[in-house]
């Protein structure tokens, strides 16, 4: 006569050999799934820090033809943002607007009106941060002699997301030019003041 425990650990015998074939099965798979993730992933990560390497020399070369003292910031990420609001003349103080992406874990704890503040600061924050750049863009574009809606162009592609790519790769290309070879679209300014503004001679 077969007991309920000889039942119970047939059951247990035929569920594990259950679940190793199903996972002898799904390895292959789960191994093929995992390649491919990483083929996916590195030239994703190479492409990034080609942008990054790229946009750091055209920034460090704008920062060096402005006279900006520490043009190396260029390849340091929070640096790079306050270079950039220096170069239009902006207070380099308002980079810590980023400063809410600190408060991000809390927004994990449960509590939903903790949550949403901590959201809307980042949101604010990221929003406010990246008008100013674009401000500041604009006026260290003018500087280098070239129209300053130019700055604009990624906002094409934020506006009309199917030409995301396409504006992402003019405003490099825009920025090159900036930042290797002088603009005569507008007069280029001064960043500055001239001799003869910081000595005046009164006329007699």
């Amino acid at each position: 006569m077969i007991t309920g425990k000889e039942v119970w650990s047939m059951m247990g015998d035929y569920g594990n050999s259950s679940w190793q074939g199903a996972w002898n099965g799904m390895w292959p798979g789960a191994m093929a799934a995992g390649t491919w993730s990483w083929v996916l992933i590195i030239p994703v990560l190479v492409v990034l820090l080609g942008l990054w390497i790229y946009t750091s020399f055209a920034y460090m070369e704008i920062a060096r033809k402005l006279k900006y003292k520490n043009p190396w910031l260029a390849w340091i990420p929070f640096a790079r943002g306050a270079m950039v609001l220096q170069l239009g003349n902006l207070p380099w103080g308002w980079v810590f607007l980023w400063s809410p992406l600190l408060l991000l874990p809390l927004a994990y704890l449960g509590n939903l009106a903790l949550s949403v503040f901590v959201l809307l600061l980042v949101i604010g924050g990221s929003v406010a941060f990246t008008v100013l750049c674009y401000i500041s863009r604009w006026r260290f574009f003018e500087k280098r002699g070239y129209y300053g809606w130019l700055a604009l162009i990624p906002l094409v592609g934020m506006v009309l997301g199917y030409l995301s790519i396409l504006a992402g790769l003019a405003f490099l290309i825009i920025l090159g030019f900036v930042a290797w070879k002088d603009g005569k679209m507008v007069k280029m300014r001064n960043s500055k003041p001239s001799a003869s503004r910081r000595n005046p001679r009164r006329k007699r």
